[in-house]
């Protein structure tokens, strides 16, 4: 009997995956995965939770072949299965849709489903009628239809989803990975998927959800697992614990989650936006005639579903693109046809949406990132030589403050967790005194007591340091509880202004992120305090 075959024959309840005494050292001697036992059952949504660095993506890179461990044993089925590649885990009806879709963007759902195994008439030619007919009939009998013939880069975020569902039910999944999946989902998205995961789990299908959103857990997980520190501190039945006790074992010890802050004192502009349009070199136009104004001593929040212009306004904002039509200015200083340095020298700060890329480079030590903006200065270097006692001092500093978790500043970004990346980002960002900051979905996959201490610092900058804050956030709770008034971008535009955060909710913002709602020319243009 193969291992899919197998999987069919259990009945729901029985324990269907079983991974025993894992562990997983990587090459630098990091133990990410310590002598770990995981196990779930047939039929059941089960929580992977943890810290940033406590080995959850390690230990589901191991289940889907990614990584190779040095012990341990995994059982399928009750029989024990060697898993050394992604295909082997296809093989074993094992799946993964990643936080970052895999998708080509130019191809159509009905291609992308097929990718890598396509059907071939002749044993040659690709055989597109049968893949659009294997997209079409894998749509209905899951109750997830798609247009098998639109162009990928033409769906939204959670229509995207769905195809990468999609996609590895199609090679045979029975037990999915879903790593983040709600991470930049509208509230209504959200309601959808969960819907159809539970559609799934009730078909007998197996779910390891991997999220750092509790509420969430509580909400469609049945079991969980806790890791920290590279192994297994808890698991429990979902409805014999609180999101409260939930965060408390994640971080071991208890935190408080609710953000407390002062009603904002907000005074001179620091970002005037006038009338900026962007046209891409396909001819689409991806802002359209965006004007606002961010104050010192006040956060203004940006919700929109990615995709409708907020990426290339940051890009804008922070020199990554140049200003084609209207104005940017910060500090009363113009931005057009000006270079990076030049706009971090009038007091900007940028935490970008991509770190690996934009961010942080990734082969150089944590010590050199966190000063990569201000090696430079007299601070830092005498005569071209950087100080470099006095250099570790400062930045073994910051990463104590941010609780950056590495063996050493000397170690290399790309040996840290994507959550301790992230800090080790906001830590150079927020060090450096800014008037302003632009800050991308600054909290983005990671845990959270680093999620609390990031929405703490940026408060903390606007009541301190009089800094005027731009959050980009696809997470509308950030949204809420750390902005003190919203915009919502759909379609390149402005189309809602909330001058106090508190007096709207995730549903209605969730209306006007999809363009079911839109406000007068008049309401929008509040946000230019003119």
């Amino acid at each position: 009997m193969d291992k899919i075959a197998a999987i069919d024959a259990l009945p729901v309840g029985e324990e269907i995956l079983s991974m025993r005494n894992i562990t997983k050292i990587y090459s630098n001697g990091f133990i990410a995965n310590q002598d770990i036992s995981f196990s779930i059952r047939k039929g059941e949504i089960h929580g992977l939770l943890g810290e940033n660095g406590a080995g959850k993506t390690t230990l589901m890179k191991v289940l889907f072949g990614q990584e190779i461990a040095e012990e341990g044993e995994i059982f399928l089925a009750g029989e024990k299965t060697e898993i050394s590649s992604t295909f082997q885990a296809l093989d074993c009806g094992i799946g993964m849709v990643h936080q970052h879709f895999m998708l080509v963007d130019t191809l159509t759902v009905a291609e992308n489903m097929v990718l890598g195994a396509e059907p071939r008439k002749m044993g040659v030619f690709f055989d597109l009628k049968k893949a659009i007919r294997m997209t079409e009939e894998i749509g209905e009998k899951y109750e997830l239809p798609v247009d098998a013939k639109e162009i990928t880069q033409n769906l939204s975020i959670g229509y995207k989803q769905r195809v990468e569902i999609l996609k590895i039910l199609l090679r045979g999944a029975k037990i999915l990975i879903l790593d983040e999946p709600t991470a930049v989902l509208t509230p209504q998205e959200t309601k959808e998927l969960f819907i159809q995961l539970k559609n799934l789990r009730d078909s007998g299908h197996t779910i390891i959800f991997i999220s750092h959103k509790l509420d969430e857990v509580k909400e469609i997980c049945d079991r969980i697992t806790m890791l920290r520190h590279g192994k297994v501190v808890g698991a429990a039945d979902i409805q014999d614990i609180t999101e409260q006790e939930i965060a408390n074992m994640m971080v071991g010890r208890e935190i408080f989650m609710d953000i407390e802050k002062e009603v904002a004192q907000p005074k001179e502009p620091v970002l005037q936006i006038s009338d900026i349009s962007y046209m891409e070199p396909s001819g689409i136009m991806s802002l359209k005639e965006v004007s606002l104004t961010v104050r010192k001593g006040e956060i203004l929040g940006v919700a929109g579903v990615e995709g409708n212009g907020q990426d290339r306004l940051a890009d804008l904002i922070g020199g990554l693109r140049q200003v084609q039509v209207g104005d940017i200015s910060i500090n009363d200083m113009s931005v057009k046809g000006k270079s990076i340095r030049e706009i971090r020298g009038t007091g900007t700060s940028l935490i970008h949406e991509d770190r690996m890329v934009y961010g942080a480079a990734s082969l150089a030590p944590v010590l050199d990132n966190v000063i990569s903006d201000r090696f430079f200065k007299t601070e830092y270097q005498n005569k071209g030589v950087l100080r470099r006692k006095e250099n570790r001092k400062k930045v073994e500093g910051f990463v104590q403050e941010f609780s950056v978790k590495c063996d050493s500043i000397d170690a290399e970004v790309r040996t840290l967790s994507g959550g301790n990346i992230q800090k080790t980002v906001a830590a150079r960002e927020f060090s450096s005194n800014p008037s302003f900051v632009l800050a991308c979905h600054p909290t983005r996959g990671i845990d959270v007591g680093s999620t609390k201490l990031i929405r703490n610092k940026l408060i903390d900058l606007r009541d301190t340091e009089d800094s005027g804050i731009l959050l980009f956030s696809a997470d509308l709770n950030e949204i809420l509880t750390v902005s003190d008034s919203i915009i919502v971008m759909y379609g390149g535009k402005i189309v809602a202004y909330f001058p106090d955060a508190q007096a709207v909710d995730e549903e209605t913002l969730g209306e006007y992120m999809l363009g079911l709602k839109s406000q007068s020319p008049e309401e929008v243009r509040g946000v230019q305090h003119v």
